[in-house]
């Protein structure tokens, strides 16, 4: 499954040079035309993205603002890597990494599409129908310090174990790694993945679900992050509602039903080399927030403040916004009604719901 040459959810933390303007990620084109590049690498909601270009739906946003916007695909740390140096002007990445990667950098950057969330696409997979109140010394393979750290911790608070992670016995694990190391080790009593990962563990004898995502609905997102620096600028506005305006052309085919949605859900398959049943099951457990009106609604909810209040306590307890950090408030989150989490003078992460609200609006 190509999903294994894209890790969707591996942090780890860079020492980058933070000395590349906008001017790194804005080319020209053509006389007069500016180029951005987006980053994206491979996923359910991200495939999209590549899709856009292979329909021909980019192309038809492109020319109506008159900006080129080249989508490159790259392994997803390295897609980071691209986007906190400079060299590209938006990445795909989840609310967790915007936060714990540019923003911890220093690097301010703004969300402008909230795309979709994983309902079931993460998941805690135990032997023996093992119970969360049993697996204090029992190892746990996973790769840490990512979302699916954040979903066993949550799993464990909310299922009553005030200890959190204490006694638990943590593997490390590369995904690239994680199936056969559990599979081929009865020694290993629980496993944290995704898909299409968990779908493989799954098939395992005595393999149970003891937990997943659907359990915290709205927590581990997908976002299309800019570059603060690029979007206020004229061009950047523009290259924006492209990326939107492209965004919800998709959307609408997916929700067409019947043969328009077949077609485009083989083509968005295709992009990653998935099958289309295996991309039908992985959008199963994705809520994809389809309708523009849905993203605004959430991304300008309190619900939102409060499911990120969460993420950035973990990322700091977890040392994932920089080990001098002295508080989660050094690094700052804004909203669309104006609320501040953490210190006004340090906001790095951003959500916007105005692209959004402009194809709510059908004003793009």
């Amino acid at each position: 499954m190509s999903f294994l040459s894209g890790i969707r959810r591996f942090t780890t933390h860079l020492t980058i040079s933070m000395l590349c303007a906008a001017a790194c990620v804005v080319t020209l084109a053509a006389p007069g035309q500016p180029q951005f590049t987006v980053g994206w690498s491979i996923y359910v909601g991200w495939n999209p993205y590549q899709y856009m270009v292979r329909s021909g739906i980019l192309k038809k946003w492109e020319d109506k603002y008159g900006v080129s916007v080249r989508v490159q695909r790259f392994d997803y740390a390295p897609s980071l890597d691209a986007f906190v140096s400079g060299n590209i002007a938006a990445c795909t990445m989840t609310n967790m990494e915007a936060l714990d990667m540019p923003a911890a950098s220093g690097v301010d950057s703004t969300s402008i599409i909230v795309g979709d969330y994983s309902n079931g696409n993460d998941a805690v997979l135990v032997r023996n129908n093992l119970k969360f109140n049993q697996l204090a010394g029992k190892r746990v393979l996973l790769v840490q310090k990512t979302v699916s750290e954040y979903l066993l911790e949550r799993g464990l608070s909310i299922n009553g174990i005030k200890d959190g992670e204490k006694g638990l016995k943590l593997v490390n694990t590369a995904d690239s790694d994680i199936v056969t190391a559990f599979t081929s080790d009865a020694s290993n009593h629980a496993v944290v993945t995704w898909k299409p990962l968990v779908s493989q563990i799954r098939t395992s004898p005595g393999v149970t679900t003891l937990f997943d995502s659907s359990k915290i609905p709205g927590e581990i997102l997908d976002l299309l992050v800019i570059r603060t620096d690029v979007l206020k600028s004229p061009e950047g506005d523009r290259f924006a509602k492209v990326m939107t305006g492209a965004w919800y052309d998709v959307m609408k085919q997916l929700r067409a039903g019947g043969a328009p949605s077949e077609l485009a859900m083989k083509g968005i398959a295709s992009v990653s080399g998935d099958t289309l049943a295996s991309f039908k099951e992985q959008l199963s457990t994705t809520h994809l927030y389809a309708e523009p009106a849905e993203a605004v609604s959430f991304t300008t909810s309190k619900d939102l403040q409060t499911k990120m209040e969460l993420v950035r306590q973990f990322c700091y307890r977890h040392n994932l916004m920089g080990k001098r950090t002295s508080s989660p408030d050094e690094v700052a989150i804004a909203y669309p009604d104006g609320a501040i989490q953490g210190k006004k003078e340090r906001v790095r992460l951003r959500f916007e719901a105005r692209y959004m609200r402009l194809a709510q609006e059908g004003k793009l």
